[in-house]
């Protein structure tokens, strides 16, 4: 249901692309109604001029009412749900409008104020404000339905814009929540082996700064190369054996035709940290981890699962598998993709944690 700023934002505002309606359009709209209208009555009565006349005199009527009731009558009172004042106050308007408009056709165009009346009218009657009433109510519905429907679609594109700038503010959300202790981390690693003056060095900064370069740069798009994806993997993989040293046993493999093959960026990181963060950093002997990405036609199914430590870190870790990053990456998927397009299972088995995913590739 639109709000009550929303409505009083009518047709002159500019909603960032959505629509542009100027006082341009409500001239059109109003002169095209007054021709259309002017035509009409004029084949009625066979006389144009008098159509013309009736016109000019009703029209200003119309306009008042209309912009009455949109602009003042309902966000003052049905906003407020004052719906006995509403239908007063406007029912009220109209006879008052009628009756002006009664005696302005009698003295300005002729005595026969209802000329498509069933018979000649010079006396304000209970049929003659009825109809009138009716015709002004017909008048202002349809005006009114006009508004509400204009002010509905620019809701729709504002909310859907709101919805595309939110996946945006989450993938950067997201794309923080690589934990910075891994970035501390692999900087005094570097710092360490810089002082050993080991060639590993140079190349453990070199992945660093690709890594950094794909999360600040390459991660804007909405949908990324799977290769590229896969390269972020392998960078950040070789970053965390140098954390961990033999601690952690990796396995990654990839099958498939990667070629072509789109996922939105940052989808399978948080992921591999959640089992580095779950895994590794809580187990006192060697973790196993295994990762797996396979393309099937359309179908991409990524897997990783990790060796838990002891039963309880092992409950705790199952609690605690909707982490911000997780639970980022299931709003990501939920905004991103239909039901039918992906598929999410975080479970236990075998003394492994398991997080299978499988998506339709775009």
């Amino acid at each position: 249901m639109l709000t009550r700023k929303q409505f009083l934002k009518g047709f002159s505002i500019q909603n960032q692309g959505e629509y542009k309606i100027t006082a341009w359009h409500h001239l059109i709209f109003w002169l095209a109604y007054f021709l259309f209208n002017t035509l009409r009555w004029g084949s009625y009565y066979d006389d144009f001029l008098l159509s013309l006349k009736g016109n000019l005199i009703g029209f200003p009527i119309h306009m008042f009412l209309c912009y009455f009731t949109i602009y003042f009558l309902i966000p003052k009172f049905i906003f407020k749900r004052r719906f006995i004042s509403f239908s007063f106050i406007l029912i009220g308007s109209i006879f008052l409008m009628v009756v002006a408009k009664f005696y302005l056709t009698l003295f300005l165009i002729s005595n026969n104020v209802w000329p498509e009346g069933p018979e000649a009218t010079s006396q304000f009657t209970f049929n003659y404000a009825l109809t009138m009433m009716l015709g002004e109510f017909y008048v202002i519905s349809f005006v009114t339905a006009i508004k509400i429907t204009l002010d509905w679609l620019s809701a729709s594109k504002r909310a859907a814009r709101l919805e595309k700038e939110q996946l945006q503010t989450e993938l950067r959300f997201l794309r923080s929540q690589i934990s910075p202790h891994f970035f501390f981390n692999t900087l005094n690693n570097i710092y360490s082996l810089s002082l050993e003056q080991s060639k590993k060095a140079s190349e453990t900064v070199l992945k660093l700064s690709e890594l950094m370069r794909y999360l600040l740069y390459e991660t804007k798009n909405n949908q990324q190369p799977l290769d590229k994806e896969i390269l972020c993997i392998q960078n950040y993989l070789d970053l965390e054996r140098i954390r961990y040293g033999e601690q952690v046993k990796i396995n990654m493999e990839v099958t498939g035709n990667i070629e072509g093959k789109k996922i939105p960026p940052m989808l399978f990181i948080p992921f591999i940290e959640n089992a580095f963060k779950h895994g590794a950093s809580k187990n006192i002997g060697n973790v196993c981890m295994s990762i797996k990405l396979q393309v099937k036609d359309d179908d991409i199914y990524f897997t990783v699962s990790n060796t838990m430590p002891d039963k309880r870190i092992g409950d705790k870790m199952k609690k605690e598998s909707g982490g911000i990053g997780i639970e980022n990456v299931k709003k990501r998927l939920a905004l991103g993709y239909s039901e039918n397009d992906y598929n999410l299972d975080i479970y236990t088995k075998d003394e492994n944690f398991i997080v299978a995913l499988k998506l339709k590739s775009k």
